[in-house]
């Protein structure tokens, strides 16, 4: 078989399986049902991949792929505050569009009993997919740093902080536990207003930039304060 006809039909699986986690779930993640799916027999998913473990990584890597690319959508402005913002609100959506597929990508769920292959880490000239996505995050918080809008610090330290303000956010509102909010207006920007502040940033220009970041994703921004 041809290489490119392996690499197509690797991919058709993937793609599968990310399609029948946002259909249907973790439970619809089986061998037999994907193999259906792309027209192939159970093999298939044993023959390209070797077994459910090592296609879970390649979903977890696809995941963090899309990431990526959305994040990579959000270009830089003179106001890297607004841009941590709009990060998180894209982070949000993608999360949004396929919520099993975010609880695969961050071992909330595991489809079918399975856990994802274990790979080396790549080592430091060559990031992993899940360090490209975070790199954008990181890559605004050194401009905020710079740009004197917080104190001094570790620019990594603090998108570690972020990072986790938002996953925390994230899963508890993919959970259901916001739906009487309006999450990212009532939630995620005043908690987020909150960290820099007390980071150090100007609680004035800290709502403005909140406001602003909502208002680029077409969210209402009344009470960030």
């Amino acid at each position: 078989m041809s290489t490119t006809g392996s690499a197509g039909m690797r991919d058709r699986l993937v793609q599968a399986a990310v399609a029948l986690l946002a259909a249907e779930g973790p439970a619809a993640l089986q061998a037999r049902r994907l193999a259906r799916e792309v027209g192939a027999s159970t093999m298939a998913v044993y023959h390209y991949f070797g077994g459910m473990p090592q296609l879970l990584s390649t979903v977890i890597e696809e995941g963090f792929r899309r990431l990526d690319a959305r994040l990579a959508e959000v270009a830089a402005t003179d106001d890297p505050v607004v841009d941590l913002g709009r990060l998180a609100l894209a982070y949000r959506d993608v999360a949004r569009e396929n919520p099993h597929l975010y609880d695969v990508m961050f071992g909330l769920s595991a489809p079918g009993g399975h856990r994802p292959e274990e790979h080396e880490q790549p080592g430091a000239d060559e990031p992993s997919v899940s360090q490209r996505a975070y790199g954008h995050l990181v890559a605004a918080t050194e401009r905020t740093v710079r740009s004197g809008r917080i104190r001094e610090a570790e620019p990594a330290h603090v998108a570690a902080q972020l990072w986790s303000l938002l996953h925390g956010y994230v899963t508890l509102e993919l959970s259901g536990h916001f739906d009487q909010f309006d999450g990212p207006e009532q939630v995620f920007m005043p908690m987020a207003f909150n960290l820099l502040v007390g980071l150090g940033d100007d609680p004035e220009r800290a709502a403005r930039s909140g406001r602003r970041a909502l208002a680029a994703a077409g969210v209402r921004a009344n009470s960030v304060h």
